[in-house]
Parts: structure tokens; sequence; C-alpha cells
């Protein structure tokens, strides 16, 4: 064989070698560390972890979050205590009490099982919204001259937390936490959501206003002259034809007020009035406080979303203006 073929044949075997190896589907990519493997292994693990993140959010269920349960456990709760409500003041004192108490262990349970969630938030603010008008309800048929100041504060409740949480979501975008209150904006409001220990004392005084006025109305001869008396404590006057009935919400349930199931009722519910007047007196300050935060609320959002408005008008040339003639 001559030199001239098998040059040519060194220089070909030669030439495929080379394209072999430039051969990008064959050439494995090198990191900075020589491991030519571990960019392709690199790029399935981060597959391989989005995969699985996209398979725990489809089976996640965020209605059965442990927040969210506490949420239906503060509902059951309520419900209940709205069925005792108009006739035994403990039962439903007791259960009222624990129902506002969760409101503060499933946000403790959000933080720490990382489930915060929007419909939690939301949850949590209606299901407090809701529990509070009905017992202002009941307070408003217990006491008929104080009617329109419990009118008041419930519509001052509803008003002020709709507008900001409103305001919160439309001006701080979907993502926003209706607590993620500017300092800048209202230190007050800022210190009031932010400080939890300041949250809760405000919260639960303003609830415990409502309870001790809740058992006074049971309790207080000054508050409820027309309670219902004990068999021993009932006169023969007021038994007799053409004495003045009793009005109370108890005596509404029987046909005659002073019947013997009418009267039992009252003796059983009979409750001194000593502990609910200081617990009266002690929260009556912080719910004051409370009113006037919800008042502060109510104007900030208001003007934030008119910030908003002006915003808006400004970016579609309004008000436009007038053509001189």
């Amino acid at each position: 064989m001559s030199s001239s073929t098998r040059s040519s044949k060194k220089s070909s075997s030669s030439s495929s070698k080379v394209s072999r190896k430039a051969s990008p589907e064959q050439q494995p990519l090198v990191n900075g560390n020589g491991n030519g493997n571990a960019s392709a292994k690199s790029s399935s693990n981060g597959t391989a972890a989005a995969a699985a993140s996209t398979a725990v959010a489809e089976e996640e269920n965020i209605f059965v979050f442990y927040p969210n349960i506490i949420g239906y456990v503060r509902i059951v709760l309520a419900i209940a205590s709205l069925y005792y409500m108009p006739l035994h003041p403990r039962t439903c004192s007791l259960l009222y009490s624990v129902s506002c108490l969760l409101d503060a262990l499933d946000g403790y349970a959000a933080r720490i099982f990382d489930q915060s969630t929007r419909f939690g938030a939301v949850l949590d603010m209606v299901t407090d919204r809701c529990t509070t008008s009905c017992l202002l309800m009941f307070l408003a048929c217990a006491f008929p001259r104080w009617t329109i100041v419990f009118q008041l504060l419930i519509t001052l409740d509803f008003a002020s937390h709709y507008m900001h949480m409103y305001a919160s979501l439309t001006m701080g975008g979907a993502g926003t936490s209706h607590k993620n209150v500017d300092k800048e904006r209202n230190w007050m409001l800022n210190l009031y959501y932010t400080n939890k220990t300041v949250l809760f004392v405000f919260c639960a005084l303003n609830e415990l206003f409502f309870i001790a006025l809740y058992l006074l109305s049971f309790s207080s001869p000054l508050l409820s002259p027309s309670l219902l008396k004990s068999v021993g404590e009932t006169g023969a006057a007021q038994i007799q034809a053409g004495a003045q009935v009793n009005t109370s919400l108890l005596s509404a349930i029987f046909t005659n007020p002073y019947s013997a199931a009418a009267l039992e009722l009252a003796r059983a519910n009979k409750m001194d009035s000593f502990w609910p007047w200081v617990l009266t007196g002690v929260s009556f300050p912080v719910m004051a406080a409370k009113q006037f935060i919800n008042v502060v609320q109510l104007v900030n959002a208001s003007k934030w979303l008119a910030e908003g408005d002006l915003q808006v008008r400004r970016e579609q040339g309004l008000p436009k203006k007038k053509k001189t003639a």
C-alpha cells in the first residue's frame, strides 16, 4: 500500500474522531468542577422537583387546612351559643367565649403549619363580624331604649371592616393582607394590626364588654327592671288581674309570665350582678377605644380608595378640558 493511501486513511480516521467528539448529541456538557453529567443531573433534578411541587399543590385542599378547620369549629360554637342565648346565659357565655378565644388559636396554627390563606383571613373576619352582630341584636332586644346604639355599633363594625379589606385588596394588590397597614399611612392602624398583643387585648375586651352586658340583662334589675322574679319574690299584687305584665324576653316565651314554668326558669337563670358589673367597667374603655379605631379605619380606607380613584381619572385624562368657543 502506498504512503499516500495510508496518509489519506489516517486523515479520514482522525477527522471522523474529531467529528464524533464535536457532536452535540454525544458530547456531555462539562460544568466548572469538571463533572460532565452534573448539568444533566441538575436539570433532571430540577424538573423532578418542579413536578413534585406541582403534584403537592394539586393535592392540597385549602378548605381542610388546620386554621380553617378551627374556623369551622368557631362557627359551630357560635351557632350553639345563639341557641342557648335567650334562656341559658351561663351556657351561652361559655360557648361564645370559647368561640372568640379560638380566634387567636387559628392565627397561631396558620403560622406554625405555614397555612396562611386569603380564604382563612376572610373566614376569620366574617365569623367575627357575624357573631358580634348576633350578640348585639340580642342586646338591642334586651335593652329596647338603647336599640339605636346597638344598631349603630353593628353598622360601624361592618362598614369599617368591609371598606378596609376592600381597599387593601384593590389598592394593595391581590396578595396583600388587610393587616399589612403602612405606618406612614396610619400609625394607629399599623400598631393595632401588627402588634399581636394589642390586637388580642382589644378584640378580647371588646367582646368581653358585650358578654358582660348580656349577663347583666339576666342579673341587674337596674338595667332590666322587668326581669322575672322567683316564686318567693313574686308578690300577690303582681299575680292579680290587671297587674302590669312582665315584658322581658323570658316572658315572651310563655303565655302566662307568672306560670310555674316561667318562674322556675327565672329562678334557675338568676345570677348575681356583681361580676358582670366589674367586667363591664373594666372592659368599657377598651370597647370605646375599639369603636374609635373602627372610625379611623373607615376614614383611612375611604381616603385610600379616593386616592385610587383620582389616579385612575388622571390616567383616563379626566376631567376633560372644556372646549373654548
